[in-house]
């Protein structure tokens, strides 16, 4: 746990090229609505041919160490959870870092997938807390260069997005994350998965590009074991801070689809009224969407001080976390 850390500035970024599920539906022949009808997602962004992941990542980051308001040497860490970053190596992170002008900050490059930014945000707030030093969390994907036109699975739920935020010591001792939990299930590690360019089938023995791209075989179950996963980790979570269901003031699910975030919250027995979501309109950016929800929606309802977050998240390998924060 890290008390005594708050976070104090957050951006979001998307890419200009709109493209609906009426788009997708008419190009795979799915009957209209029906996109929308499962998913709860009217439209997502995809990036352009010259843009990539470290474009839209600074971005975020820019407008989340402008309201953080502090010398960006004093930034000690870098962490970018990201399952696409611009090169396979070196990593992507530092090259970010260079162009903030992070100069004296470490950084390095996290693929937890869905569960990317919990994990960083676990881990840079017990290092800020361990150095009383800003850190900076981003979360970002393109991941529409990873989706198989063809496949409705995949093609229906994922955009292009990225969340940053800056985490710093706080004079405050009861505020940051005062629960949390991280979590795996190997035996489900082929659900969700890019099969081709890692050590285990390597470019050159790729017979067609389509091995590069992602696979979502058992949409049925991805559905109940990340449910279930996302569910066990956010108790697990709760109770490591001494919170029940009740004292959580805004609750932000991994923006999976809008089934999966209803579902979850009806197991932990939460209002939706207190669920912030970017779904409709972004799509699933996989470690991107917490992030990127948390940002978007204090523009028009900002978390006061003192009120209690609950983000949880599950994804390919699987992994999966939830975090408690007191803002």
């Amino acid at each position: 746990m890290s008390p005594g850390i708050e976070i104090i500035g957050f951006g979001h970024a998307a890419p200009s090229k709109r493209v609906t599920s009426a788009e997708i539906e008419a190009r795979l022949g799915l009957q209209p609505g029906w996109i929308a009808k499962r998913t709860g997602i009217e439209a997502r962004r995809y990036a352009s041919d010259d843009e990539a992941l470290s474009d839209i990542a600074i971005e975020a980051a820019e407008k989340a160490l402008g309201q953080a308001q502090i010398a960006r040497g004093d930034v000690s860490l870098l962490l970018l959870a990201t399952s696409t970053p611009d090169h396979l190596l070196p990593p992507t992170a530092p090259l970010i870092a260079q162009r903030l002008g992070l100069s004296n900050a470490g950084a390095i490059d996290m693929a937890g997938a869905c569960a990317g930014f919990v994990y960083a945000l676990t881990l840079g707030a017990g290092f800020s807390a361990a150095n009383q030093a800003p850190v900076a969390v981003i979360a970002g994907n393109i991941l529409s260069r990873r989706i198989n036109d063809d496949d409705r699975n995949t093609s229906s739920l994922f955009g292009d997005a990225a969340g940053a935020v800056i985490i710093a010591p706080s004079s405050r001792p009861t505020s940051g994350i005062i629960g949390s939990d991280l979590t795996s299930d190997g035996s489900a590690y082929r659900m969700i998965q890019i099969p081709g360019g890692g050590s285990r089938k390597p470019f050159k023995s790729l017979a067609h590009v389509k091995d590069t791209l992602m696979v979502l075989d058992d949409g049925k179950a991805v559905f109940s074991r990340a449910v279930a996963m996302m569910t066990a980790s956010a108790e697990r979570a709760m109770a490591r801070a001494g919170i029940g269901i009740s004292d959580v003031d805004h609750f932000i699910p991994h923006q999976a689809n809008t089934r999966m975030m209803r579902a979850v919250a009806d197991k932990l027995g939460i209002g939706v009224e207190k669920m912030r979501s970017t779904i409709s309109e972004y799509g699933n950016s996989s470690a991107a969407t917490i992030p990127f929800t948390l940002s978007a929606s204090q523009i028009n309802h900002p978390i006061a001080r003192g009120e209690i977050v609950l983000m949880t998240a599950a994804g390919a390998g699987l992994t999966g976390g939830a975090v408690v924060l007191r803002w």
